[in-house]
């Protein structure tokens, strides 16, 4: 037996009490591995065969998800009041996501802290992968609901990554050969889910275009005219998942603009597939979430509004929405992270870890758009000239 299967033998007749679930708990269960069976080292989460693979002996361990688990809705005004409930009752807090919080590598012995929402990482002497344990179940916090697993391996994330670099017209020539060259890093995002039923009463004005031929001789021209009419109306809309972020660490224009995501895809949450990839928890309340996903079904509803008043232009006078059968749950999802510098200025890039989806920030090309709007102011006097001839 190696010295490294030695310590994980002590640790786990030390941590056995802590042990929960699927993998070895470390450091009096502030941590979780997964050792593999037939070496000792640490397994990690293998893309390409949706398992657990040791990156030494190339041993397989299937992802162990209860037979009876399921990805589930919760009822949002419940969970509220059971969070209020805890914070009058003073419930500690052991597993705060906050400040640092610091881990024993059970591989090398070296300290691992973990700062802020972060909770899966790697050891920075032994690259060994590591976890928080319980941050994602503490009594304090919301668990995990599911996990949206790895789909694209690094490699495929490059070449995507190579492609959009690629499309992009008004970027500097010396960027398109070049590239947006970094580090990429694999990790999974917090995000809400809300479902709700609305219903929603409204008034307004409908407006409908008609023309008049008004004055006479070389005066004689036609205008649009706007005819109006009241209109109101009551409907109701049920929304299915709406897609908030949880953190404030990344973008935010950034991650939605990574959407829609193939939520059907989830599975029961397990931290298996978080081993050798970095995981956040989240930031953003619950409550804090409902109130910017109500503002995005809100911005919807406002759209059904006017289809409904319909004409050619609308005033919309009240919109009056009731929420009711309020759900939700708490997903991590998977993203591809780059950051890369040109000129010396920083940009980040974001892939969908499961639709390839593409976005990021990059440079432009002054010359490019400048020489564009010269083109382009050019060909307007032109057809300019060419009008005032033939008039």
């Amino acid at each position: 037996m190696t010295d490294h299967q030695i310590e994980r033998a002590g640790a786990d007749d030390e941590d056995s009490s802590a042990k929960a679930g699927p993998g070895e708990s470390i450091d009096s269960g502030k941590g979780r591995i997964f050792p593999c069976d037939e070496c000792g080292a640490d397994l990690e989460f293998s893309i390409g065969t949706q398992s657990l693979k040791c990156p030494y002996c190339g041993a397989v361990k299937t992802i162990e998800v209860a037979a009876d688990a399921a990805v589930v809705e919760h009822d949002y005004q419940a969970m509220l009041r059971e969070l209020a409930e805890q914070k009058k009752q003073g419930v500690a807090n052991d597993e705060s996501a906050e400040n640092e919080h610091a881990v024993r590598c059970s591989s090398c012995g070296a300290e691992v802290v973990f700062q802020g929402t972060l909770t899966s990482s790697a050891c920075p002497y032994c690259a060994s992968p590591l976890q928080r344990d319980k941050i994602h179940d503490a009594p304090t916090r919301i668990p995990v609901d599911g996990v949206l697993p790895f789909q694209i391996a690094e490699p495929d994330a490059a070449g995507r990554l190579r492609a959009w670099v690629q499309s992009l017209w008004w970027a500097p020539n010396e960027f398109l050969r070049q590239g947006a060259n970094g580090k990429f890093n694999g990790i999974y995002l917090p995000y809400y889910t809300f479902d709700s039923m609305t219903d929603t009463a409204y008034s307004g004005q409908r407006g409908d275009y008609y023309y008049v031929t008004v004055g006479e001789g070389k005066d004689q021209r036609t205008e649009r005219r706007t005819s109006w009419s009241f209109r109101s109306g009551q409907f109701e809309r049920f929304f299915d998942d709406v897609l908030i972020v949880a953190t404030t660490v990344q973008n935010k224009r950034l991650m939605e603009s990574l959407e829609p995501w193939p939520l059907e895809k989830c599975i029961p949450f397990t931290q298996q597939v978080l081993a050798g990839l970095f995981a956040r928890t989240y930031d953003v309340s619950l409550e804090q979430g409902f109130s910017e996903a109500r503002q995005r079904m809100e911005n919807a509803l406002t759209s059904d509004v006017r289809q409904r008043i319909g004409g050619d232009e609308q005033s919309i006078t009240s919109q009056r929405t009731s929420y009711s059968e309020i759900t939700f749950k708490h997903l991590l999802l998977p993203v591809w992270l780059m950051a890369y510098r040109y000129k010396e200025k920083p940009y980040r890039v974001v892939i969908n870890a499961v639709t390839g989806e593409v976005s990021g920030e990059r440079p432009y090309s002054v010359f490019k758009i400048m020489t564009a709007i010269v083109v382009g102011v050019a060909v307007a006097a032109g057809v300019w000239w060419l009008t005032q001839g033939q008039r």
